[in-house]
């Protein structure tokens, strides 16, 4: 196990022991228990480790910051750098900083509208990469790290008394769920680290320390190693009834709505087949600059999508989330929840207008939609703009709540999906596999290979799922197809924390002088000016290094930790 989580989780492994009533879910247990493994004797002590492990471990722990939780800050950073939001007026937690292009040039005819960044990405990343930037909340790094590992040991927990408890009914399938869980979460948990970080650490082995960082494609390898021992433990769930009593008490009641109710063992393995095809489409290029394909000279990335890779992604996506599946999903609760209405996401803290949000409604969002699309119509309006700083100037602001009162009989449109409320419960994140991604994927792999009019399907399929009223897509070639599909793709799938993994692997996220960049932006300057053809060039670190914290206190006996191509 990597040091620093030693010095978080000694204290707090004693303390992920949680009541599974409906009325005290997630409610720390006693802080004076000795150990856990003197508390988890019986399945009820195992599914409250397990159930806390991932909720308040993984997804909530250390994150007391910027919002509450994990999908507030680290997910906040992931949307920020992909430009579907933008920072506010303070630089909390580097939420300014972080997002800032190198340059924009407002007019690609005019050299004189260049502007350049003194302080890019790249430089706000290293130069607060220590521990004493940590104790001040201005590293960046260690966030999403803290978690990740986080969980990673309290699922190793899990797996060490799975086989020592006592169980009621079917020994055998309740072992079997509860194995699947956490071998899920260590896969999750791993795609995570292996998909932002350039090198981490593998830790399946509780309380073993280990200097040994390997690079991010051996991360990402382990994820997958999980997802599979997760599917084949599945396979020997032959109890219905007890898998389904198991899941239903290791997802949160008030999550168990929507999308979010107890999965078939069969919607499960879809779950994880969908997110073994992102594990693949993430970390590796396809660079697509300016309307058109294009080649990206220096990058981390683990090589460039072939038509073996697009056809690995069929497999497994027409395997994968259905329309009709559940997902796992989190929900906001009055009391006793792991996230609240209004910080606990990155949806919650751009909610509201933006002259007052920390998290801003990015212009280069509202460009990708249709403007006959429903889906801005119910969710947007322009009422309140903010303009203080170039990228983050924005002439939109979101919250159904109050946007949409001029619409027939007010509210939102019924149908239509909601980006966004601080209404408790209301607000269903996608914690991981969805529908819409798993269709996005189907739609991309088609059209890279050929198959436009079949990839155009995949599309309109999700803008029918979201209430979006468009008509057919049409697309003369393939370059245009892919236009469509950026666009949708940005749009269907924004706030759930990929959208930076996107415009990398697109290449827009690379300099300009490697084939990056992003062309055509729309730009609302601090003059209340809109530009609408602005070339933006963000040169933002592909892959983090580790974080400072974990380096400092766990010296690398092996490994690289720092990105070398930047």
């Amino acid at each position: 196990m990597n040091k620093i989580k030693i010095l978080y989780l000694g204290f707090f492994a004693a303390l992920v022991m949680f009541s599974t009533s409906c009325q005290k879910q997630l409610e720390v247990g006693n802080p004076n228990a000795p150990t856990i493994f003197g508390n988890v004797t019986n399945e009820t002590g195992l599914i409250g480790l397990a159930q806390g492990g991932v909720y308040l471990n993984g997804l909530n722990y250390g994150d007391g910051w910027l919002g509450d939780s994990y999908f507030s800050l680290p997910w906040g950073y992931h949307d920020e750098m992909g430009d579907i939001i933008g920072g506010g007026e303070g630089s909390n937690n580097q939420t300014t900083t972080i997002p800032a292009p190198q340059s924009i040039q407002l007019d690609p005819a005019s050299a004189a509208s260049l502007i350049t960044n003194p302080s890019p990405n790249v430089s706000i990343v290293r130069a607060y990469n220590t521990r004493g930037a940590t104790a001040q909340t201005n590293n960046a790094l260690v966030y999403e790290w803290q978690n990740m590992y986080a969980m990673q040991q309290a699922m190793n927990n899990v797996l060490d008394n799975v086989a020592t408890v006592s169980y009621t009914g079917d020994k055998g399938t309740k072992q079997a769920t509860m194995k699947a869980w956490a071998y899920f979460w260590k896969g999750w948990s791993y795609a995570q680290i292996g998909t932002m970080y350039y090198a981490g650490l593998i830790t399946d082995t509780t309380g073993k320390t280990s200097g040994n960082y390997v690079d991010h494609n051996a991360i990402i390898s382990r994820s997958n190693y999980y997802y599979d021992l997760a599917v084949t433990t599945l396979g020997s769930a032959s109890s219905t009834n007890d898998y389904t009593a198991v899941l239903g008490k290791l997802i949160p009641a008030f999550c168990q709505v929507g999308h979010g109710q107890v999965m078939t063992t069969a919607m499960w393995i879809r779950n994880i087949n969908t997110l073994k095809a992102r594990n693949l489409l993430l970390n590796k290029l396809n660079p697509f600059v300016n309307g058109k394909a294009a080649t990206i000279s220096k990058s981390s990335m683990s090589g460039t999508m072939t038509a073996a890779d697009w056809n690995t992604i069929l497999t497994l996506t027409a395997n994968g989330v259905t329309a009709t599946d559940y997902v796992l999903t989190g929900r906001t609760a009055a009391i006793n929840g792991f996230f609240s209405a209004g910080g606990g996401s990155v949806a919650g803290i751009t909610t509201g207008k933006a002259s007052a949000t920390t998290y801003k409604v990015s212009e280069r969002l509202i460009q990708e939609f249709d403007p006959a699309d429903l889906r801005l119509k119910s969710n947007f309006t322009t009422a309140y703009n903010f303009t203080q700083g170039l990228s983050f100037g924005t002439r939109y602001s979101l919250n159904p709540e109050w946007q949409t009162t001029n619409l027939p009989g007010g509210g939102t449109i019924a149908g239509v999906y909601s980006y966004g409320t601080r209404n408790v419960g209301q607000y269903e994140l996608i914690i991981a596999a969805s529908y819409e991604e798993n269709a996005m994927m189907q739609a991309e792999a088609n059209i890279q290979l050929g198959n436009i009019a079949t990839g155009l399907t995949f599309i309109d399929a999700v803008r029918k799922f979201q209430g979006a009223g468009l008509t057919a897509s049409t697309a003369a070639n393939q370059a245009a197809a892919m236009t469509l599909l950026t666009r949708e793709r940005r749009v269907a799938l924004a706030f759930r924390g990929i959208s930076f993994y996107d415009a990398r692997r697109w290449g827009w996220s690379y300099p300009i002088a490697s084939g990056g960049g992003r062309y055509g932006a729309t730009v609302y300057d601090v003059t209340a000016k809109v530009w609408t053809n602005a070339i933006i060039n963000y040169n933002f670190m592909d892959y983090w290094d580790v974080p400072a914290d974990e380096t400092d206190l766990n010296k690398p006996t092996s490994g690289v930790v720092t990105n070398p191509n930047f």
